[in-house]
């Protein structure tokens, strides 16, 4: 399944209804894309409300038929639109198989599958991934910078994060086999597993309390686990931060080197847009930007 997708107008429909309805969904800087945008993201949380409402079983009981009807609706809608995606792009199947082609057929799938295949009902509740299709049209305007910082800093200390997981999950296997070997059956620590359980939840200082040592070994390694815990909590935190501040300061260096160093001749201001004609201070003329 491909994460990215980069929409692309068919050759054979460059022209006529395909083209229109192409910049309509897939392009953002025109007033109908906007409307549609906006459209789509009310639609979108409109379903979701029903959803919820229709989760609550006394709702379900007094409204079932009108909110089943309004559900189709809202299923029609976002099939008519899925298809609409597939007709205009160039290539349907990658589309299809990208993170957004998958979550919007998800989307609608389980409402027809509820209707051709008896017992799928509980399949209904993956329609809440009809939120996420939010972030489509966020992710594609003025926010999709910020969001490839963000996304960039994370998958490049995915490394250092990886190793702290795997040295976390080492530290709760150790203390968990002994809290197993300690405390027993007898207080709850039946296998191992459940022994990582319980060192997971307290290094985590989460403490559910369905799981507690009994014996005086027991609450003394309890002890050392959650001081282990409290100085190593904020470990990928830092690891995020530190990539990110650097992510930050790299992404303002190539934004400087965006803009150009002509100097505004009236108030000696710097670093305008290329394309500038005027001092974004001042509003004097610039001087003309050399080869």
């Amino acid at each position: 399944m491909r994460l990215l997708f980069t929409p692309q107008l068919n050759p054979a429909t460059e022209s006529g209804w395909r083209r229109r309805w192409f910049e309509i969904i897939y392009h953002h800087d025109t007033p109908p894309a906007r409307n549609f945008d906006l459209l789509l993201i009310l639609t979108i949380l409109a379903s979701v409300i029903v959803i919820m409402l229709d989760s609550d079983p006394w709702l379900h009981i007094d409204h079932a038929q009108a909110l089943y009807r309004i559900e189709w609706g809202f299923t029609l809608v976002f099939t008519a639109e899925y298809l609409l995606r597939l007709v205009v792009v160039k290539r349907p199947l990658r589309y299809a198989l990208s993170m957004w082609g998958v979550i919007d057929l998800l989307s609608i799938l389980p409402t027809y599958l509820s209707f051709f295949l008896p017992g799928t009902q509980a399949l209904l509740v993956v329609r809440i991934l009809r939120v996420l299709r939010v972030f489509r049209i966020l992710k594609l305007t003025r926010y999709v910078e910020e969001g490839s910082v963000l996304t960039g800093a994370l998958w490049r200390s995915r490394r250092k994060i990886f190793l702290f997981v795997s040295v976390l999950l080492t530290i709760a296997l150790i203390f968990g086999a002994l809290m197993y070997v300690i405390e027993g059956p007898e207080y709850g620590f039946s296998t191992i597993p459940t022994g990582m359980y319980w060192a997971i939840v307290t290094m985590a200082t989460v403490g559910f309390g369905d799981l507690a040592p009994q014996t005086g070994i027991g609450r003394l390694i309890t002890s050392t686990l959650i001081l282990i815990g409290y100085s190593i909590i904020a470990v990928p935190t830092g690891i995020y931060t530190a990539e990110l501040a650097t992510s930050m300061r790299r992404a303002k260096g190539n934004e400087r080197e965006r803009h150009d160093n002509r100097g505004c001749p009236v108030c000696g201001l710097e670093g305008h847009e290329p394309d500038a004609r005027y001092c974004r201070r001042c509003g004097g003329a610039l001087p003309e930007l050399m080869d």
